[in-house]
């Protein structure tokens, strides 16, 4: 799908009609890597949608990472081996009959390129190569297809692994180096949009849209690096726990993170907001009448009362709902209880430069 949103231009599209390039933008804050917001260009603006935007660079890091040397970790052995060296394990070598046979049972560290974080990748292009969405244009999808076939020629000497999602996160959030970091993160949001489907089978309709589950993980979190990138005159706390001001604990209080709050470093003034992907900012209910959601708006307000009593700016905090929109604005906002309620919207089909405007003017603040 494509729509023209700049003169003669056509641009592709999501299903819901956010432009593929701006989710590469998003993609960018999430990973703190905005020094490649003007590289791969041509893959960026022809990706006929998300999965294929994301192979397509994943695909062109890892060569890029090849060229160099594939990162590489220490990894403990433990092995049955001639001669000395580690760490002996006696008991296992007096239990195997190690000695006589002029053995010994060691452990010891090896410095590999056979690591999780290269089984990691090397797992996602696997899969994508046998069931990737590389979009509707066969020749285009065939050459991809083919470039993925020769990476992992080149990584053949890496194991391919069951991915699991937690593994991923949790190898990401441990990576120092920027580039592994960023592609261990799309291997993440590849395995959102492949993960096991509902029912068994290959022909089982899908109950959740795949699609939407990568873009809220991208759109929760571009919002909280995009403001702690700019807001320099702010504190951003992104996803804090705040806790309830009962006398008395108990273990079964839910618990309570919105997704960030931020401060005015000067004026103390505090904004505790909250992304909220879905469809619409209101609802419709049994009898016809539309209303906000309340769930969302239970939400925000519990957030702002249970934390009076923290100072005296919480008292008169602000309250945030940030939806995202491909068409119609629907700013609103009402005032209870002392605490100003926000009802906002970001429109994502917009052109990038607009989009970072809105989003600044959200909290008062202008790109300087």
């Amino acid at each position: 799908m494509s729509v023209a949103i700049e003169k003669n231009i056509d641009v592709e599209t999501t299903s819901t009609g956010i432009p593929i390039r701006n989710i590469w933008h998003m993609l960018l804050y999430v990973n703190k890597s905005r020094h490649l917001r003007y590289r791969w260009k041509s893959e960026i603006e022809n990706a006929p949608n998300i999965n294929s935007l994301l192979i397509a660079i994943l695909a062109k890091q890892i060569q890029q990472r090849i060229r160099i040397g594939l990162g590489r970790d220490y990894c403990r052995i433990e092995n049955e081996i001639y001669g000395l060296r580690g760490r002996i394990d006696f008991n296992k070598s007096l239990k195997l009959m190690s000695f006589p046979q002029g053995r010994i049972c060691s452990r010891y560290q090896l410095y590999l390129k056979n690591v999780l974080k290269n089984q990691i990748i090397r797992s996602t292009l696997a899969r994508m190569i046998q069931s990737g969405d590389f979009g509707t244009k066969k020749k285009k999808a065939k050459e991809l297809k083919n470039t993925l076939r020769c990476i992992s020629q080149e990584m053949k000497d890496i194991d391919i692994i069951e991915l699991k999602p937690a593994e991923i996160r949790r190898e990401q959030l441990k990576q120092n180096d920027m580039d592994y970091s960023f592609m261990l993160s799309i291997c993440y949001l590849l395995y959102l949009h492949f993960m096991p489907r509902e029912n068994k089978g290959d022909h089982s309709l899908l109950k959740i849209n795949r699609d939407e589950l990568v873009l809220y993980a991208i759109y929760e979190k571009f919002v909280a690096e995009f403001y702690k990138y700019h807001l320099i005159k702010w504190n951003v706390n992104p996803q804090p726990t705040i806790y309830w001001p009962s006398e008395y604990k108990s273990d079964y209080l839910p618990v309570m993170k919105p997704d960030l709050i931020l401060e005015h470093k000067e004026t103390k003034q505090i904004v505790i907001l909250d992304t909220k992907y879905t469809k619409s900012s209101i609802v419709q209910g049994q009898w016809g009448n539309y209303t906000f959601n309340r769930d969302h708006l239970f939400q925000i307000y519990a957030y702002l009362r249970s934390q009076e009593n923290r100072t005296e700016h919480y008292e008169k905090s602000t309250g945030l709902l940030l939806y995202p929109t491909v068409n119609k604005q629907l700013p609103q906002k009402i005032d209870i209880q002392g605490h100003e309620i926000r009802w906002e919207t970001i429109n994502l089909a917009q052109t990038w430069d607009i989009i970072e405007s809105d989003l600044l003017a959200l909290v008062d603040i202008k790109q300087d």
